[in-house]
């Protein structure tokens, strides 16, 4: 079954490469969507795809890289427009701060 998941991390997850560990973690479970920064110190995300590989994300993500920090991830449904963001031709999009 496919599922749409957003989420925000918040932590210390700006300037350790953790946008880059959420793109190779999509990469390697085969997930779309994107990533990025937000204003606020945090790191949105949306993932898109079978639902195991998701949640394999997001529990990679609940670690993060070896730099950083994750105090609290939240979580919630997301449908197809959500995607949206993506660049064409993209699966999975590191996008400008929001």
């Amino acid at each position: 079954m496919t599922v749409i998941r957003h989420m925000v991390v918040h932590g210390r997850v700006q300037g350790v490469g953790y946008r880059a560990f959420v793109e190779q973690e999509a990469h390697r479970h085969r997930v779309e969507g994107w990533v990025r920064n937000r204003r606020d110190g945090s790191v949105e995300a949306l993932l898109s795809g079978a639902e195991e590989k998701v949640e394999a994300v997001i529990a990679a993500c609940r670690r993060g890289p070896y730099s950083a920090r994750v105090d609290v991830l939240h979580q919630w449904d997301g449908d197809a427009s959500d995607l949206a963001p993506r660049r064409p031709g993209e699966a999975f999009s590191v996008l400008p701060t929001a």
